[in-house]
């Protein structure tokens, strides 16, 4: 690995933070009043984990440029997928929801490269519209994995102990979507 692109941004913030991005270069994000050596003395000590996760970071990106991608979709099959998801998604929802113990604001379909689910802090709902083409049980899964957010937004142990308390088989599904959702 090489030395890494150190770029510094400054703004109005109180603290100094490092940010590792997809390019593998790092930001530095530093008060307005720190000086340059105060900047340098950072990185200097947060080096050993600056490098390591470069390191890392670099490595997820070596396995997933060889890991081979799934067909892309043409807009027609697409629409195919959203509108299934638009059937049958909010009855999951409507579903698990009162088993979870919470109620949910807007559901919106979408086809999206990163995530397969996320939750608003107003409660809104947002899915994948490629979780048609993944077992129902795992559809499922994020459905209460989303519904969960609404009761913690985070994925702390409480978290993850609401989402066992609906599904408490709910690792394999997480795992299955680990394994396999570059397929779908």
């Amino acid at each position: 690995m090489e030395k890494a692109q150190i770029r510094i941004i400054r703004s109005k913030r109180k603290t100094v933070a490092l940010e590792i991005r997809p390019d593998l270069s790092v930001l530095v994000r530093a008060p307005y009043w720190m000086a340059d050596w105060q900047i340098r003395k950072f990185v200097d000590e947060k080096s050993d984990w600056l490098y390591a996760h470069l390191r890392e970071m670099e490595q997820k990106q070596k396995l997933e440029a060889a890991r081979p991608k799934a067909a892309p979709l043409n807009p027609g099959e697409l629409q195919v997928l959203a509108d299934e998801a638009l059937r049958v998604i909010p009855e999951r929802v409507q579903f698990y929801a009162p088993v979870v113990g919470v109620t949910y604001g807007r559901i919106t379909i979408r086809n999206q490269r990163t995530r397969w689910g996320s939750c608003s802090a107003k409660g809104n709902l947002n899915f994948n519209c490629l979780l048609m083409k993944a077992p129902p049980e795992v559809l499922d899964y994020v459905v209460v994995h989303e519904l969960c957010h609404l009761k913690e937004m985070n994925h702390s142990k409480a978290f993850w102990d609401e989402v066992g308390k609906v599904m408490p088989e709910y690792e394999t599904y997480k795992l299955w979507l680990k394994e396999n959702g570059w397929k779908l």
